[in-house]
């Protein structure tokens, strides 16, 4: 992560967060690293599908597809980059190995990551299985696909 907030501090580049799964672990692993405030702006954990919603996530789009969707991690990332007119915003939702009453649909061991370019309006996706039954290692997993992806686009 601290290659991820160098070249971000040496880009003039900023980002956030919009959180479901996870937990606030990407967020968190940012903030780890020295210097981190010169590039984070705001980040938020929205488990529920209401703060989703408050957050400028359409009711309708998780609806059609699901709260467990590409397209609703894009929209998360979007929404929180351009709620903190940030360059970069962060999408995650999934389920780590744990069904969920409130929302049964979609598979137990898959998250999706969209990354939002703000500069370019453009997505990098990330459909992530994973790999283990510890919930912190499962974290950990998405942290690492996110530090590589976030590495290529900056």
């Amino acid at each position: 992560m601290e290659r991820v907030i160098k070249k971000l501090i040496d880009k003039n580049k900023t980002i956030s967060t919009m959180e479901s799964c996870t937990g606030g672990a990407i967020v968190n692993s940012i903030t780890n690293v020295p210097n981190a405030s010169h590039v984070i702006k705001f980040s938020a954990v929205t488990y529920s599908n209401d703060f989703k919603i408050k957050m400028g996530v359409s009711s309708k789009l998780i609806e059609k597809y699901t709260v467990y969707s590409m397209e609703v991690a894009r929209s998360m990332a979007k929404c929180i980059s351009e709620y903190t007119n940030s360059n970069y915003g962060v999408g995650v939702t999934g389920k780590l190995q744990k069904q969920d009453d409130a929302n049964p649909y979609g598979d137990n061991n898959i998250v999706y990551l969209s990354i939002y370019d703000a500069d370019n309006d453009k997505y990098y996706d990330e459909r992530i299985t994973l790999l283990f039954d510890d919930r912190n290692a499962n974290k950990n997993q998405i942290v690492d696909v996110f530090i590589k992806k976030i590495l290529e686009i900056i």
